[in-house]
This record gives structure tokens, sequence and C-alpha cells, in this order.
């Protein structure tokens, strides 16, 4: 599995270089030229897809501080998904000198355990600063960094130890399997397919027992009947919600960002069922199945492709209330483009049975919000998408997926 996330992102690349060549030649030529699949875009989508990169890159080097970060305030994280970005750009090379004062910020955030944060939001720091070290992996310094955080992470996931209500933490309890932030003192899904992201694109090898105590707590966010323990309190439609506790004082009472309502109900002790999946969280978990290696025929991963297929979108973070929408827009546009990329299909079909060439759509609709100095926003300013530097390295993130 590591072999072909590698193969996909050289692969890539080469095919950049091939179009900007031979621009006007046919894709499908092209494709039988290299013996591959003809790519999801046309020509047209692809020009604007590059240049809407071109732009957003362009405004982030205009934003980079003198230390190399960017929106340093939460840790590295930030500047290691511009990194990221910049360095799977085919025309961005290593010498650049923002990309080597990134570098050399992520790697000034390395701490001696094997966690690369600030000393706050440790998994979450550490798991994107891996996956952007992944890329420079033959570095010495960039090598040892990488070993460290794969320990550093594992250290963190949720399992053989006592919860915060002194409980042992078995391969039954609600925690199993999960990473967080930290401060809720309990796992979460966004943490957690960030952390099997960071290991997958570091070249862990898929049948390591974190990626495998991983698919334990997404199994139980998910809305399937393949979750024998919270299935009865998710509504069954495929999807997951955000964490199997809503914090430290009620482990074991599901959470959904999709269901706002009844977080003060839980609080309360009343039962809680019916629990909204949404979004960006499935795309996320359904990424993360793509990344263990899950076979297609599993049924969560059938659950989950039928979510998409039923709720096929880029105009909105599907499954939230209609007044919350347009929270966590740009990162649910990142985790639909990476899942996606990894299902690699390039047409999916809709419930409705109309395809939908989700890469072309995406590019489009990103390319119309745009703004006029290359960035991206959000109004709906929650979970810090009104960070005009975080918003654009997701956005470009999901742009360089769909450009694959």
């Amino acid at each position: 599995m590591m072999i072909c996330s590698c193969f996909t992102r050289c692969l890539g690349q080469r095919l950049a270089v091939y179009r900007s060549l031979w621009r006007g030649m046919r894709i499908v030529a092209l494709s039988l030229i290299l013996c591959v699949p003809a790519a999801a875009l046309d020509d047209e989508h692809w020009t604007q897809g590059n240049d809407a990169i071109g732009r957003g890159i362009s405004y982030l080097r205009s934003t980079q501080g003198e230390d190399g970060s960017w929106s340093p305030e939460p840790g590295p994280a930030v500047t290691a998904m511009v990194l990221a970005v910049m360095l799977d750009r085919p025309n961005i090379s290593r010498s650049d000198p923002a990309v080597q004062k990134a570098l050399g910020y992520v790697l000034s955030k390395c701490q001696p355990d094997g966690g690369i944060h600030d000393g706050i939001l440790e998994n979450y720091n550490t798991a994107i600063s891996l996956a952007a070290l992944a890329r420079v992996n033959d570095r010495p310094d960039a090598a040892e960094a990488i070993a460290k955080a794969q320990d550093y992470l594992r250290g963190l996931q949720w399992h053989d130890q006592a919860d915060p209500q002194d409980q042992p933490i078995d391969a039954t309890h609600p925690y199993y399997g999960g990473a967080g932030y930290g401060k809720h003192g309990r796992p979460d899904m966004s943490n957690t397919q960030i952390m099997v992201e960071g290991l997958y694109q570091s070249g862990l090898d898929c049948n390591d027992p974190v990626f495998i105590r991983a698919m334990a707590f997404i199994t139980r966010c998910q809305g399937t009947r393949a979750n024998t323990e919270f299935g009865d309190k998710i509504v069954q439609d495929g999807g997951f919600i955000y964490a199997t506790s809503v914090n430290k004082d009620l482990i074991g009472v599901p959470q959904s960002m999709g269901s706002p309502e009844l977080i003060d109900e839980a609080k309360q002790g009343k039962p809680v069922s019916g629990l909204r999946t949404y979004g960006s969280i499935t795309y996320a978990g359904f990424k993360s199945y793509l990344y263990a290696n899950l076979d297609r025929s599993d049924q969560r991963v059938a659950d989950a492709y039928d979510w998409v297929r039923n709720n096929y979108t880029v105009r909105y973070n599907p499954g939230l209330p209609k007044p919350q929408k347009m929270q966590g827009y740009y990162y649910y546009l990142m985790t639909f483009s990476k899942a996606l990329d990894a299902w690699g299909s390039d047409v999916i079909t809709a419930s409705d049975g109309v395809g939908h060439d989700w890469a072309n759509d995406l590019v489009e609709q990103l390319a119309s919000v745009q703004r006029d100095d290359g960035s991206w926003t959000n109004p709906a300013d929650r979970w810090m998408e009104g960070d005009a530097n975080l918003a654009t390295a997701y956005a470009l993130t999901a742009l360089v997926h769909a450009l694959k």
C-alpha cells in the first residue's frame, strides 16, 4: 500500500510535466502512452486548477512569516500543510526559499520525545508535520524526525491504558484506537484520521497494529450495521459522526456536529439517538478505510461509498443543519478530494443516476470562490476557517489531489 502511495504521487507529477509540454494532445492519447487510465480533468479545468493553485501559492508567499511559518499560533500544522502543497508542485523545487524556510520551521519544532509541536495539539501538529516531512524523507534530519514521530503517535493512541475515569481501555472501550486533541480528554474522528494519514504518507505498513486499532475506533463512529457498539445511536446511512464520547465526563455518549441540538440533552444525561452524519467527517472516515487498505467489498467501505453517492456536492458541507452547512467547508473539500483521489474513480454516480466528474466539479467550484488576492476564506468562521492561511492551505490541498 505504501508503494502505491508513492507511485501515485510520482505519477501525478509526471502527468503534470507531460501536460505542460503537450497541452494540445488528447488526454486519452497520453494515458495510452503511459499505460494508465485517462485523467479525470479535461484541459479547461486542468488549466483552471493550475492557475488557481499558482495564485494561491503566490498569496501564501506574501504571508509567510520571517521564521518560515504560516499562522503558527496552534503550532506548525498550517506551515506543514503549505509545505506539503509546495513540495507536491513539480514547478517548485526544494531549494525554493519559501520551502527552505518552512521546512526549517517545521524541523525546529521536533521535540526530544518525537513529537512535532509547540506544546499544544500534539497529535494534530505531529501527524500533519509527519505527512509533510515524508516528502523529503531522503534528508537525514527528516528521516530521523519521521521515525521518531511515528513512534510518538503510536504512544498517543488510546489503548492499553486507563481512561480519565480510571477504567481500563481494552478493545471494547469507546476510546480504543482513537486519537484526540488532548483538551477534551477523549479521542475524535478528525484527529484519528489525521493520525492515520500521517502514518500512511510516511510509509508505515497498513498491517501495523496502530492502523488496526484506529479502524476499530473509526468503525464505532459510522452509521453501519458493522458498528455493533453505537449503530443504534447513529443514523444508518453509512456516514460518520465526530466522536464516541462528548468529553471525559460523558464517555460512551457519542457526539455529532451534525446534531448540535442533542449535545445539551446528552450533557443532561438524556438518551441520545439518531445522531446525524455529515460530509467532512464521512470523507475523513472513508479515506481512512482506503489508506488502511480495507477491501472494497467490506461492509464499512461499501456503506461509506453509498453515503458519498447519496450526498454528493461541492457546494456545502452536507449533513450539517442548514444554518451551519458552510462550517468546515474547506476542510470538507480537502477530505472530499483526498478520499476520492484514493478511491480512484473519475466519475461518482449519484443515487439519482447522474454521473459527476468530481475533479472537474471541485476545480470549478474552488476557482469560483477564490478571492482576488489568490486566497480563500470562510465567513462561517468556525474551526479557524476565517484564517485565510488555513483555508487557502485546505483549498490548495484539495486542488492538488484533484489534479493528480
